[in-house]
C-alpha cells in the first residue's frame, strides 16, 4: 500500500512516493495515480482503491464466479476497469468465444491504462474479445434485460456511493433489480468490497437473487485485512450447484 500522506522524500530506505497523475471524476472529486518505486496506487483522498501489489481478491472476483457458471463462452459485463486485475482473470477464465464489456466511469483510468499501467495490462485491452465503454456501468445496465451472464462490480470501494453518490443507485433496490433483469437465467452477479455489509446481501436476496458471501485475505499472508465478495445467482441452469455450496 502506498500512502499519500507519508513524506515524498525516502523513509527507512523506501523510494519516494510520486504523483504521476490526477483524474477528474464525473460529478466532482478526483484520483490520484501514485508511484513507490515499482508499485502504483490510485487513491481518493487518503484512501487507497486499489494497489499494483495486492489484488488477490480483484482477481478472485472473476476466477470464483468463473467457477460457479457452467457456461464459459457468455458475455461478462465488468464494471470498473481499475489497474486490469479483475479483467486479466475474467479473460483467464472464460474462453476464446466470450465477450467481455468493460464500463469505467473514469476516461482517465483507461490513459493510465495505455500509459503509466500499460505493464500491468500487457496486451488484453487489445484482446478481440474486449470492448471498453467509457460510461457509468448502471447506464450498461439500465439497457436492457437478458443480456449477460455475468456482471462483476468493483466499483467504488464496496456496495455504496464512497467516491461518488451517483453509485448509491447501483446498489439500490432499483438498481440491483435492474442488475437481475440485465442477467439471463442462470447468470451471476458478483460484487467486490474491501470491507463487510450486513444489510447488503438482503437487498440481493429480495431483488431475487441467491446469495452466497465469501470472505478473502486482502492480501496473500494477511491476517487483519479482509474483502468480501457476494454472489448472487439469478435462478436458472447455468449455475455450478457444487461450486456455490463451497
Amino acid at each position: 500500500m502506498i500512502g499519500q500522506g507519508q513524506s515524498s522524500t525516502a523513509r527507512r530506505g523506501r523510494p519516494p512516493i510520486e504523483m504521476v497523475d490526477v483524474a477528474d471524476i464525473p460529478g466532482g472529486g478526483q484520483l490520484h495515480l501514485l508511484k513507490c518505486g515499482k508499485e502504483y496506487s490510485i487513491q481518493f483522498g487518503r484512501d487507497e482503491l486499489m494497489g499494483s501489489q495486492d489484488h488477490v481478491s480483484e482477481m478472485a472476483l472473476a476466477t470464483l464466479t468463473s467457477e460457479r457458471l457452467d457456461r464459459k463462452d457468455g458475455h461478462v459485463l465488468v464494471g470498473g476497469l481499475g489497474m486490469g486485475f479483475t479483467l486479466d482473470a475474467v479473460l483467464g477464465s472464460w474462453t476464446c468465444d466470450a465477450l467481455v464489456t468493460v464500463a469505467e466511469l473514469v476516461p482517465q483510468i483507461l490513459v493510465w491504462a495505455k500509459g503509466p499501467l500499460a505493464h500491468l495490462f500487457r496486451d488484453n485491452l487489445a484482446d478481440p474479445r474486449v470492448s471498453v465503454r467509457v460510461v457509468d456501468v448502471y447506464d450498461i445496465i439500465m439497457e436492457g434485460p437478458d443480456r449477460f451472464d455475468a456482471i462483476l462490480l468493483d466499483v467504488d470501494n464496496g456496495p455504496d456511493g464512497f467516491i461518488t453518490s451517483r453509485n448509491d443507485r447501483l446498489y439500490s433496490h432499483a438498481g440491483l433489480s435492474a442488475a437481475y433483469d440485465a442477467l439471463r437465467p442462470g447468470g451471476l452477479l458478483s460484487v467486490w468490497s474491501s470491507y463487510s455489509d450486513d444489510c447488503f446481501a438482503g437487498r440481493l436476496e429480495e431483488s431475487g437473487f441467491d446469495v452466497d458471501e465469501i470472505v478473502l485475505p486482502a492480501y496473500i499472508g494477511s491476517t487483519e485485512r479482509w474483502h468480501n465478495i457476494w454472489f448472487a445467482a439469478k435462478p436458472g441452469p447455468a449455475i455450478r450447484k457444487a461450486a456455490a455450496s463451497r
